[in-house]
Protein backbone atom coordinates (compact mmCIF):
# COMPACT_ATOMS: atom_id res chain seq x y z
CA UNK A 1 0.00 0.00 0.00
CA UNK A 2 1.30 3.54 -0.89
CA UNK A 3 -0.55 6.59 0.04
CA UNK A 4 -0.23 8.76 -3.06
CA UNK A 5 -1.31 12.11 -1.51
CA UNK A 6 -2.89 12.60 1.97
CA UNK A 7 -6.46 10.21 2.12
CA UNK A 8 -5.72 8.53 -1.69
CA UNK A 9 -3.78 5.02 -1.92
CA UNK A 10 -2.64 2.55 -4.60
CA UNK A 11 -2.67 -1.32 -3.70
CA UNK A 12 -2.44 -3.68 -6.13
CA UNK A 13 -4.54 -5.91 -3.37
CA UNK A 14 -7.23 -3.34 -3.89
CA UNK A 15 -9.34 -2.47 -6.78
CA UNK A 16 -6.18 -3.60 -8.88
CA UNK A 17 -4.14 -1.01 -7.73
CA UNK A 18 -6.68 1.88 -8.46
CA UNK A 19 -6.17 5.31 -6.40
CA UNK A 20 -9.10 4.58 -3.53
CA UNK A 21 -9.55 6.67 -0.96
CA UNK A 22 -7.95 5.48 2.30
CA UNK A 23 -9.75 2.76 4.65
CA UNK A 24 -12.17 2.01 2.28
CA UNK A 25 -12.37 0.19 -1.31
CA UNK A 26 -13.88 3.01 -3.04
CA UNK A 27 -12.56 4.45 -5.79
CA UNK A 28 -11.44 8.13 -6.61
CA UNK A 29 -12.74 7.69 -10.33
CA UNK A 30 -16.31 6.20 -8.62
CA UNK A 31 -16.65 9.56 -6.58
CA UNK A 32 -15.90 11.80 -9.65
CA UNK A 33 -18.02 10.15 -11.40
CA UNK A 34 -20.86 10.53 -8.99
CA UNK A 35 -20.51 14.41 -8.52
CA UNK A 36 -20.50 14.50 -12.28
CA UNK A 37 -23.47 13.17 -12.70
CA UNK A 38 -24.67 15.72 -10.40
CA UNK A 39 -24.45 13.66 -7.03
CA UNK A 40 -24.00 16.16 -3.71
CA UNK A 41 -21.80 15.42 -1.19
CA UNK A 42 -24.23 14.67 0.99
CA UNK A 43 -25.50 11.91 -1.08
CA UNK A 44 -21.89 10.67 -1.61
CA UNK A 45 -21.13 10.73 1.63
CA UNK A 46 -24.39 8.40 2.97
CA UNK A 47 -23.94 6.06 0.10
CA UNK A 48 -20.32 5.42 0.43
CA UNK A 49 -19.82 5.93 3.95
CA UNK A 50 -17.13 8.75 3.24
CA UNK A 51 -16.54 11.89 4.93
CA UNK A 52 -16.21 15.56 2.73
CA UNK A 53 -12.87 15.23 3.39
CA UNK A 54 -12.60 11.94 1.45
CA UNK A 55 -14.49 13.89 -1.37
CA UNK A 56 -12.03 16.85 -0.94
CA UNK A 57 -9.25 14.16 -1.26
CA UNK A 58 -10.67 12.37 -4.31
CA UNK A 59 -10.89 15.78 -6.07
CA UNK A 60 -7.04 17.03 -5.39
CA UNK A 61 -6.24 13.61 -6.75
CA UNK A 62 -7.85 14.56 -9.69
CA UNK A 63 -6.53 18.19 -10.28
CA UNK A 64 -3.07 17.34 -9.18
CA UNK A 65 -3.59 14.52 -12.17
CA UNK A 66 -5.02 17.22 -14.05
CA UNK A 67 -1.94 20.15 -12.98
CA UNK A 68 0.68 17.35 -15.08
CA UNK A 69 -0.97 16.29 -17.93
CA UNK A 70 0.57 17.82 -21.08
CA UNK A 71 -2.00 18.64 -23.79
CA UNK A 72 -0.63 18.35 -27.78
CA UNK A 73 -2.59 20.41 -29.87
CA UNK A 74 -2.38 18.23 -33.82
CA UNK A 75 -2.90 20.76 -36.85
Amino acid sequence: MQEIIHGIIIDPLIKGGKPVIKGTRVPVELILGRLASGLSYEEIMAEYELTKEDIFAALRYAANILSNEQVRMVQ
